[in-house]
């Protein structure tokens, strides 16, 4: 027994000089950075020599619990009722993209379809980030695309209806609006700025669980994943923020933050064989989420600013194939006639290095930095043609090829009364259900449609009349020439082989 008092009073006072010496010593003090003293250099004359010290910062709690307290009130929860088997047909549904990139949409319950190749509607989850105080909010485009109804759950609970402002499937981007006043917002940062290595935070609603928060670092910039191509085609701009904080379905449209609690970019898509996270997620750039909503804001639509060629990735192979004395930045492979491109003194052949001296040397940040300007900017261009550097001044253009600021044409009466919004069929869903093109019902209001069918967002139209249309153009033709009975034939992308038919009266 003595011994064992012994040897526990040797404890207690060991304990106490230890505690004494670290007190002493400063040890329980709140740690900046730390100096480590560098390894002595080998002898190797080749090497570098290496600094003295390197400074070793620790993850930055306390900015963490900022980014927090600033971006959590500006995050929203987005409830999208909408069609299950890949949204309509329209937009990156979990059924349409590669097994190793998967987009943030909760939607966890996918319906077996009803008469006719119909599908039930189906409540997905997403993510908003309130952008000014009067209602406005910046979300994905595949969060809200095809919605029948739209809600938004604020950070204290409050519940509103919403509608959509406008999308941008080659970004995409959209903006949705609540009618209220004096909301909390999130401030944009400088994505420009954001660097490989610093630290930035996911704020979201994973799994429908509201106002969730976590950490990472920027992994890489300007990376395309050809996740946003599939639904925005040529013109579609890839140039994610790669990070590895956690994110999960529920979080696209959420907030990337940095620890100021600023806003750098909105969460998108996450790398995953699973579906749930696996180690990277990609968000949108705030330069160009910024651009986008001001334009839909504005005018409805994005205004792009085009160069009108054609361009490839140069890397060492292509580089020997072409005779090329470079094995890196954007080669023009073609010009188009009557084009900024042309006008600007660009051939086939030139290497585009930079826009107005920022460095582009991958497609994702040429196309970035050009998605950032209206019809009519100029830009510099930096290339090299046979091995010599120029500058040139280009114009930009609209899709028209024009300088004017591009708006919405209002739909012809003959298609308006049918109280529906149609887009054309994407050449890969035409040529995964093996038609040759037609036009997709993305929303439904009131009007003929709605009235004597029961036709439901997703069906794709492929005949009117016995007559084949293959896009829009082709259904605004036909339509405005029937009368009478009409009938409309196609399918549900759940249900390809099933042909549906359905009758109105004009």
């Amino acid at each position: 027994m003595k011994n064992f008092l012994f040897i526990l009073l040797a404890a207690v006072v060991g304990g106490l000089a230890a505690l004494g010496g670290a007190q002493y010593l400063g040890l329980n003090e709140q740690v900046k950075y730390v100096e480590v003293a560098a390894t002595p250099a080998s002898n190797f004359a080749n090497f570098a020599e290496p600094s003295n010290t390197v400074n070793v910062n620790p993850a930055p709690s306390a900015g963490f619990a900022t980014a927090a307290d600033k971006a959590l009130p500006a995050v929203v929860h987005i409830k999208a009722s909408k069609q299950a088997q890949g949204f309509g047909g329209q937009g990156p549904g979990l059924n349409q993209i590669p097994e190793s990139l998967r987009d943030l949409f909760g939607n966890p319950d996918f319906g077996q379809g009803g008469p006719g190749g119909e599908m039930p509607l189906q409540q997905g989850s997403g993510s908003g980030v309130i952008i000014s105080a009067d209602g406005y909010i910046a979300t994905n485009n595949h969060v809200v695309d095809g919605a029948e109804d739209l809600q938004v759950v604020l950070n204290d609970q409050r519940t509103y209806d919403a509608e959509v402002i406008g999308t941008d499937p080659t970004t995409d981007i959209a903006l949705i609006k609540i009618k209220e006043t004096n909301l909390p917002t999130v401030q944009f940062a400088d994505s420009d700025k954001l660097k490989i290595g610093e630290w930035v935070v996911a704020v979201g609603n994973p799994f429908s669980l509201t106002s969730t928060v976590t950490a990472g670092i920027v992994s890489a910039k300007g990376r395309s994943i050809d996740i946003v191509r599939r639904t925005g085609g040529e013109l579609a701009i890839e140039s994610f923020i790669q990070t590895d904080a956690v994110v999960n379905p529920g979080n696209s449209g959420g907030a990337l933050v940095d620890i100021n609690g600023d806003l750098v970019g909105i969460n998108t898509a996450i790398s995953s064989p699973t579906g749930v996270f696996a180690g990277y997620s990609f968000a949108v750039p705030s330069a160009i989420v910024k651009k986008v909503v001001t334009d839909l804001r504005e005018f409805g639509v994005v205004q792009r600013g085009l160069l009108g060629a054609r361009i490839m990735e140069l890397n060492t192979a292509r580089a020997e194939e072409q005779g090329l004395q470079r094995d890196n930045g954007v080669l023009v492979s073609e010009v188009t006639e009557n084009s900024a491109a042309e006008e600007a003194g660009l051939r086939e052949g030139d290497v585009i290095t930079g826009v107005d001296g920022v460095v582009t040397l991958r497609n994702s940040e040429l196309l970035e930095q050009l998605g950032r300007h209206r019809p009519g900017d100029v830009v510099t261009i930096e290339f090299e043609r046979d091995g010599k550097a120029r500058t040139a001044s280009a114009k930009l253009r609209n899709a028209n090829g024009t300088t004017e600021v591009v708006r919405p044409e209002p739909a012809p009466e003959s298609v308006s009364e049918l109280g529906a919004e149609f887009v054309d069929l994407d050449k890969a869903t035409a040529e995964k259900y093996q038609v040759a093109g037609g036009v997709t019902v993305a929303d439904l209001n009131n009007g003929l449609l709605s009235e004597q069918t029961r036709i439901r967002p997703g069906f794709v139209i492929t005949k009117v009349d016995e007559r084949s249309v293959k896009s829009i153009a082709d259904f605004q033709k036909v339509i405005g020439q029937a009368n009478g009975a009409v009938s409309l034939e196609g399918f549900y992308p759940n249900a390809p082989d099933r042909i549906v038919r359905y009758g109105i009266v004009k």
